[in-house]
């Protein structure tokens, strides 16, 4: 499954936000507006030994992979010492989607999880031990998830509970060890809390409107974070980890038994809370993938637990049917989509493709090409970070580029090469409808039209670009912060993955509402 994902990782091209993250890896910057800079450093991993290359931004997250199963294995051989289960818990990430095939997909929370997982192990190894130098571990290792990805704050609970709950909690509380662990996890994540004490605490407050959104309640959104968890996780796997969490909770709380309250309680509250949060607002298909290793093991001891606690032949029997369907049938599902992306020429799911509807930028840039060698123009402007993200992977540096708005994404990033920017000639590429942007009536730039070009899938239409000769403008990368040029787009829309567009005229793409923009205002 490991070389599984290194062909997908090769042979698929990058999503755009992949390459976002991979621009993050060529800066200097501590941190970045829309997550801590973990991805960052992650992809510089793989592109050292690989270069830039689509496996070299892929890798480390092959990487994460490995070393999460090996602590899950870990984790259940310290508490079941049963070979089965620990077999169960190595598989259970192999049989669902987003790990078996898509932690080959970069993202923050790839990053995360083993780390995550680490802090994991660390308290378990702490239960067992008694050995109060295990919070330390896990003071470490929580940072190095925070300087993932934020989300890993919802495991508090769970510590907290872990701390608490049990006999043991005064023993602790008067400890100066969690104490010292959390002073070294502010420690390690203390590169974030720099950069944004630096500028105006931006990542907490642009990842602050989802936390505050309310849209009111939606049963599609609420399907939709239904249906992702199926999807992601398994359609036998997930009412299988489910269950064992269930049993875990109720078995934990009940004896007060520590780790089996660790384990329940930092899937379960996630999970309700994503619940809930998705009556109201789109929840992301990554946000809750954290926390899933996690019930792998809780559901892999909970087998192992069961003859030793009276259950009957048949429900051990039925238990573990329903183990084995989940990952024959997940693995065969991994395998599936692996082989429809890699090998299959056909396009099932039309413009929804996950894929299919960020590829074939390789045409947007060979009519770019076109146009540069035409026009004489020495840099490439764009409105949206993913069209900028794109050409700046398939031009590497060969010709500046610049997302000439929401410039508060890109403080403190390198100079992209104003020498060639200044008084030369550009081309502007921008996604229909955002090419009709009001922020241009603001922008003292000629725009001659050169054309379009389309980007395709499989025979799919995705995106139709324009392309226009820019003159008479050099770009401001450092904005006024009440200018519109700086402010990004407002997050967490109830049910658009596709980016804002802020088109004047009546278009097919969504627009930013007057409510939305006096929201973006306020967070901005």
């Amino acid at each position: 499954m490991t070389v599984l994902r290194m062909v997908y990782a090769s042979a698929i091209e990058l999503r755009t936000d992949e390459a976002y993250y991979w621009t993050w890896s060529k800066e200097g910057a501590l941190s970045f507006l829309d997550h801590p800079p973990g991805i960052a450093w992650l992809i510089r991993f793989g592109t050292l030994i690989f270069g830039d290359t689509a496996l070299g931004v892929r890798f480390g997250g092959i990487v994460a992979m490995l070393v999460t199963q090996c602590l899950l294995a870990d984790i259940v051989r310290r508490l079941t010492h049963d070979a089965r289960a620990i077999a169960i818990a190595v598989l259970m990430p192999e049989a669902a989607l987003y790990y078996g095939l898509l932690m080959a997909k970069v993202a923050p929370d790839v990053a995360m999880i083993p780390f995550a997982v680490a802090m994991m192990w660390s308290l378990v190894r702490l239960a067992q031990s008694g050995d109060g130098r295990w919070w330390l571990a896990a003071g470490l290792f929580a940072g190095l998830a925070l300087l993932s990805k934020f989300t890993v704050v919802m495991f508090a609970p769970a510590v907290a509970a872990f701390l608490l709950v049990p006999e043991w909690r005064w023993r602790w509380l008067r400890s100066p060890y969690p104490y010292l662990a959390l002073l070294i996890a502010i420690a390690v994540f203390s590169p974030v809390l720099i950069w944004n004490a630096r500028h105006d605490w931006a990542s907490f407050r642009f990842q602050g409107v989802r936390a505050t959104a309310n849209y009111g309640i939606s049963l599609r959104t609420l399907g939709d974070y239904i249906g992702l968890q199926f999807g992601l996780v398994g359609f036998v796997m997930l009412p299988v980890v489910l269950s064992g969490l269930v049993m875990t909770a109720w078995r934990g709380y009940r004896s007060r038994e520590p780790v089996a309250i660790l384990l329940s309680t930092a899937v379960l509250v996630p999970f309700v809370y994503f619940f809930f949060k998705s009556l109201t607002l789109r929840v992301g298909d990554t946000w809750p993938m954290f926390m899933w290793p996690v019930g792998f093991a809780a559901a892999a001891v909970n087998l192992a637990m069961m003859p030793g606690e009276g259950w009957s032949t048949r429900a051990i029997r039925s238990g573990m049917f329903w183990v084995n369907t989940a990952l024959v049938s997940g693995i065969a599902f991994v395998v599936i989509v692996f082989l429809y992306y890699v090998a299959a020429p056909w396009n099932f799911l039309g413009r929804m493709d996950p894929i299919g509807a960020e590829a074939g930028f390789e045409q947007v840039a060979a009519r770019a090409q076109a146009a540069l060698d035409e026009t004489g123009a020495t840099w490439i402007a764009t409105t949206d970070y993913r069209t900028y993200a794109m050409m700046r992977w398939l031009f590497r540096g060969r010709v500046p580029v610049v997302e000439i708005n929401e410039r508060g994404r890109f403080q403190d990033f390198r100079d992209p090469g104003m020498d060639r920017i200044e008084g030369h000639t550009g081309l502007y590429i921008g996604r229909q409808p955002d090419d009709r942007s009001s922020l241009w009536a603001t922008i003292p730039a000629r725009r001659e039209p050169l054309g379009q070009v389309e980007r395709r899938w499989r025979g799919v239409l995705t995106d139709t670009y324009t392309l226009d000769k820019l003159t008479g403008w050099t770009p401001e990368l450092t904005p006024p912060k009440d200018s519109p040029l700086f402010q990004w787009r407002v997050l967490a829309l109830r049910a658009s993955p596709r980016p804002l567009s802020f088109a004047t005229n009546p278009s097919p793409g969504p627009t930013v509402s007057a409510a939305a923009a006096r929201r973006t205002a306020a967070a901005s």
